[in-house]
C-alpha cells in the first residue's frame, strides 16, 4: 500500500443528524444511522489529526459511512482541540468525557447502550484509551493510536503534538503524562484491540507494540502487513476488513 491520503479529502454523505453535548461550537457529533428497527451497536468514531485544530471529524466520512452500512449507528465526536481556546489539557479530555456521558440521552432507543464501542485512529485512538479507562463502554478499537505519549514526545510526532497537547515533556509536566498517556494509567477494562500497518511512517508501530506490552490479557494487538497510516480508515483498503473484523470482536 502506498502512504495516500486521499482518504481523508474523498466526498462522503453527510451525517443523518448532528447533535450537541455542549455549549462550545465544537460541542457536537455527526450521527448516522443504520436501516432497519433498533436498538443499533453504536460506534463512536474519534478522529485523528495529532489533536489540532486543522483535522476536524469531516476527514472520517468515508468511514463513517461503511460503518453505518455495517449495521453500526455511528456518533463522529468533535472537540475541542490544540490551536484554538479551550483546546489541549485538560479542555480535549473534558470534551470527550463530556461527550460519553451525555451518549445515552443523546441517541435515546435508537442505540443498543449495551453494545458501544469506541473507534478512535490516531489522536483519536488515544483519546479511546484514555476514555475508556474512566467511562463505561463495551470495546476498544485503536487505529494506528498513538498509544504511548513518552515515546510520541521523545520522537517529536508531527513536530511535538503531545507537547502541544499536554503543555510540555514527561520532564516538565509529569503529572499531566501521568494522568494522559495509556501506557502509565490503568489499563482498559473491556476488550481492546490495536490495528497497526507495520509500513505506518506517522505513528511509529511502536506505539502500539508499547502499551500492548502492558495493558494485560483483555488487549490484543493485530499488526497488519503493508498497511500505512491511512489504511486504517480507508474503506477501500485491504485493511477494512480488519477494522470490521475487530470491531466486531470487541462487542461480542
Amino acid at each position: 500500500m502506498t502512504d495516500s491520503r486521499e482518504v481523508l479529502s474523498r466526498p462522503a454523505p453527510g451525517p443523518d443528524r448532528t447533535v450537541a453535548y455542549g455549549e462550545h461550537p465544537d460541542h457536537v457529533a455527526d450521527l448516522w444511522f443504520p436501516r432497519g428497527e433498533g436498538p443499533h451497536p453504536v460506534a463512536v468514531v474519534i478522529h485523528g489529526g495529532f489533536w489540532r485544530a486543522e483535522y476536524d471529524r469531516v476527514h472520517a466520512r468515508p468511514m463513517c459511512n461503511a460503518l453505518r452500512a455495517e449495521g453500526y449507528l455511528v456518533c463522529a465526536v468533535e472537540y475541542r482541540r490544540t490551536g484554538q481556546p479551550g483546546g489541549g489539557w485538560p479542555g480535549t479530555f473534558d470534551d470527550v468525557a463530556a461527550f460519553l456521558g451525555a451518549l445515552p440521552a443523546l441517541l435515546g432507543d435508537d442505540a443498543d447502550l449495551g453494545r458501544v464501542a469506541l473507534i478512535g485512529h490516531s489522536a483519536g485512538g488515544h483519546l479511546a484509551l484514555w476514555a475508556a479507562s474512566r467511562r463505561a463502554v463495551t470495546g476498544v478499537v485503536s487505529l494506528a493510536g498513538v498509544c504511548d505519549l513518552g515515546l510520541a514526545s521523545r520522537l517529536r510526532l508531527d513536530n511535538d503534538a503531545v507537547g502541544n497537547l499536554l503543555g510540555g515533556t514527561p520532564e516538565s509536566v509529569p503529572d499531566r503524562y501521568e494522568a494522559a498517556d495509556p501506557t502509565r494509567f490503568p489499563p482498559t477494562a473491556v476488550p481492546t484491540v490495536l490495528l497497526h500497518g507495520d509500513a505506518d511512517g506517522i505513528v511509529p508501530v511502536e506505539a502500539s507494540r508499547n502499551y500492548a506490552a502492558v495493558a494485560g490479557e483483555r488487549c490484543e494487538l493485530r499488526v497488519l502487513s503493508g498497511a500505512d497510516h491511512f489504511a486504517v480508515i480507508d474503506p477501500l483498503s485491504a485493511a477494512w476488513p480488519e477494522v470490521l473484523r475487530a470491531l466486531a470482536d470487541v462487542l461480542r
